[in-house]
């Protein structure tokens, strides 16, 4: 067993589909698996005369136990092999999960918990982890788990390589191809250098285009060497970014992406790409930050 997967757990249909998501994980990498519950005493906004009875110790307890033997069972059921351990953290479920992280290598959460509104696609806990974790973050949707490719957003930017790694690294691990998406506008291409000084800012006919190309096979350099094993398309797209990973996303089985892109800000630890994609993709979303942010 070479590393450690965690997933959060409190009882909602939501994680449950992330418990066996992370037993898959845990099982492709010979890891061990933990499912972590984080529990917190709700603090009341109404006066305490008019407040409602809280539950005892031994209730919470009780409950608590109840929902981690159902999360373990889902567990092995998805993964026999995987050494499957649980443990109950008192405090925040963000701030919980956030340190357990750091003792991962990879995070795994559901799109939603308990609590989680109606219609409301993806939860606080799974963005504020997304953009904080210490380490890659899953984020499981609600739904069947599909076949097809993984798909990775490619930007060219340095804080995308390390989810060109992880993408990589997770299609060997699942066997499967990897569909690499670069799309591009006129407004966000870098522009080529000029061929003619006397035309500063002319392009030729398909310049940023070729442009476009070129700058999408030299994210990918040398991972293609790294992983012989793994099927690449190479898929520029001429369009919005979000809208084509969207798309892109319906026919596949897992999307990854960097937390920031080309021209993200310093100090946003969540671009505007990633949280598109965590709110409306189709399928699991891994959000992966670069490593001296992690």
């Amino acid at each position: 067993m070479s590393g450690l997967v965690i997933v959060g757990a409190d009882g909602s249909a939501s994680s449950l589909v992330a418990v066996e998501a992370a037993a898959r994980e845990a099982r492709w990498r010979d890891a061990g698996l933990r499912i972590v519950n984080a529990f917190h005493w709700p603090v009341a906004s109404v006066p305490l005369w008019q407040a409602l009875p809280m539950p005892d110790e031994g209730e919470i307890r009780k409950m608590t136990e109840g929902l981690l033997a159902e999360a373990v069972r889902r567990a092995r059921t998805a993964a026999p092999s995987v050494d499957v351990t649980h443990a109950v953290v008192v405090g925040e479920p963000v701030t919980v999960l956030e340190a357990q992280s750091r003792a991962a290598e990879l995070l795994v959460v559901g799109s939603r918990g308990v609590g989680g509104f109606v219609g409301l696609l993806l939860g606080s806990t799974a963005v504020h982890l997304a953009a904080h974790g210490r380490c890659p973050v899953l984020v499981v949707r609600d739904r069947a788990e599909s076949g097809g490719p993984i798909v990775l957003a490619v930007d060219g930017s340095r804080a995308g390589e390390a989810a060109v790694d992880f993408a990589f690294a997770e299609a060997a691990l699942r066997g499967v191809g990897l569909v690499a998406l670069h799309a591009w506008t006129t407004w966000n291409a870098p522009v080529p250098p000029p061929q003619d000084p006397a035309e500063p800012y002319a392009s030729g006919p398909g310049m940023l285009a070729q442009a476009e190309e070129r700058l999408l096979a030299e994210a990918l350099a040398g991972r293609r060497e790294r992983y012989p094993e793994v099927p690449v398309e190479l898929r520029v797209v001429h369009g919005a970014t979000r809208e084509a990973l969207v798309e892109a996303s319906s026919a596949a089985q897992l999307l990854v992406v960097g937390a920031r892109g080309r021209g993200g800000f310093a100090g946003l630890l969540l671009g505007s790409v990633s949280q598109a994609v965590l709110h409306h993709a189709h399928c699991p979303v891994a959000v992966v930050r670069p490593l001296g942010e992690r």
